[in-house]
């Protein structure tokens, strides 16, 4: 594990043998043009919808706004030095994942995926993917099962991407990537990582073996609850142009001003994710000892499941945490007694939020189970709330 706050980091070096940033330089100084005197660290937000262009198009850096943009451009830069590899930006998580499973996946073809994956990932697979004659196989990821499944070939005869989430939502169970990856490219398989509760900062999926990383930029990478964003990376020049041109065609693109706020917005992530990480452990650590609480799941408890591949494969344990408690009603008086927690359903921001997540039906989750997103209040406040949320729902 490297060091949670940036211990000891430096501006990035000069001259062989410099020791490689931290990640809190890496994210500060992320997609920052060359110093230039009298300019701004982070240039403004271009708005443009046509650009001046005379004569033959590929002359022309930019064309039209749908196809490209240059403030689209410096926060994808910024990205793909996080990511290791080349990023392309959408207008939504949602759209990211759109833009891997949609173009690549035809009649035919095998998708092998986590039955407890993001429901919203599930909702478009049953809905466009499986309709058109794509073979899916899902599997939970809980206990192993999806992992076990790949790394013996069961679940890989005939695949043609494997979709895995890591940490996922809201389990919270790890996939061995890296060895994931193996089998399903020993068998001719893609495999495509939703990254969203890590970070690139805490997990490169590129680095373990996979060929997409695919985040929710809505959630900790812009972490302000206030911009709906999505990314994927590569390390394949030709599937980042086909993520360009599906982008193109179907109009998933970001707004100028949603990708400058993100770009802004990244220099503080090693930050918050240091104090929301400090928080989660400190909740879960709390919640573990309290006799109306169980089933307590969060990556950074020693005794957690999923804590050692967790260590090996991450750079950090994330923000969210979840819990159960004894049924609905104590779950909804729980929620109703937070002071400076909100009720809501995103995760990863600033705000401490907290949700109920069997309210939406769609996981296979207690009716008491709370998902609980840590943020970045102190954590003295944030415990008290916590605690006394609990007395309240109890009495």
């Amino acid at each position: 594990m490297t060091p949670a706050r940036g211990e000891g980091e430096h501006p990035p070096g000069r001259g062989e043998g410099a020791r490689p940033p931290g990640p809190s330089t890496r994210a500060v100084h992320a997609g920052l043009p060359p110093e230039s005197q009298g300019q701004a660290f982070l240039p403004g937000p271009t708005f443009a919808a046509p650009f001046h262009l005379a004569g033959d198009p590929d002359g022309s850096s930019h064309v039209y706004g749908r196809y490209g943009n240059p403030t689209w451009s410096a926060y994808e830069r910024a990205l793909g030095e996080l990511e290791g590899g080349e990023a392309v930006l959408f207008g939504s998580g949602m759209a990211a994942a759109s833009a891997v499973l949609l173009p690549i996946l035809f009649p035919g073809d095998v998708l092998v995926m986590p039955s407890d994956a993001y429901m919203g990932l599930r909702g478009l697979v049953d809905s466009h993917i499986a309709p058109r004659g794509v073979e899916v196989r899902a599997l939970t990821t809980a206990g192993g099962v999806l992992e076990r499944a790949c790394l013996d070939g069961a679940a890989l005869e005939g695949a043609s991407l494997v979709w895995l989430e890591t940490p996922t939502n809201p389990g919270l169970d790890v996939i061995d990537v890296a060895a994931v990856s193996d089998a399903a490219h020993a068998r001719g398989a893609l495999v495509a990582v939703d990254d969203t509760l890590a970070t690139p900062l805490q997990q490169r999926p590129l680095e373990l073996g996979a060929d997409y990383s695919v985040t929710s930029d809505t959630k900790a990478m812009t972490g302000h609850a206030d911009l709906v964003l999505g990314h994927v990376a590569t390390r394949d020049p030709a599937r980042a142009q086909t993520l360009r041109e599906w982008r193109a065609l179907s109009g998933a693109i970001p707004g100028p001003f949603e990708a400058w706020l993100a770009h802004r917005s990244l220099a503080t992530l090693a930050l918050r994710l240091a104090s929301q990480q400090e928080n989660a452990l400190a909740l879960a650590s709390a919640l573990s000892k309290r006799p109306e609480v169980s089933g307590v799941r969060y990556p950074g408890l020693r005794d957690d499941p999923a804590h050692r591949l967790a260590a090996r494969q991450m750079e950090g344990f994330g923000t969210v945490l979840t819990f159960t408690l004894p049924d609905r009603a104590t779950a909804e008086r729980f929620l109703a007694e937070l002071r400076i927690v909100a009720e809501a359903t995103s995760f990863g921001g600033v705000h401490s939020t907290a949700e109920r997540r069997g309210r939406w039906g769609g996981d296979d989750v207690p009716e008491g189970l709370i998902r609980f997103s840590a943020g970045c209040e102190g954590p003295d406040d944030l415990l008290a709330d916590v605690l006394g949320a609990l007395e309240g729902a109890s009495g």
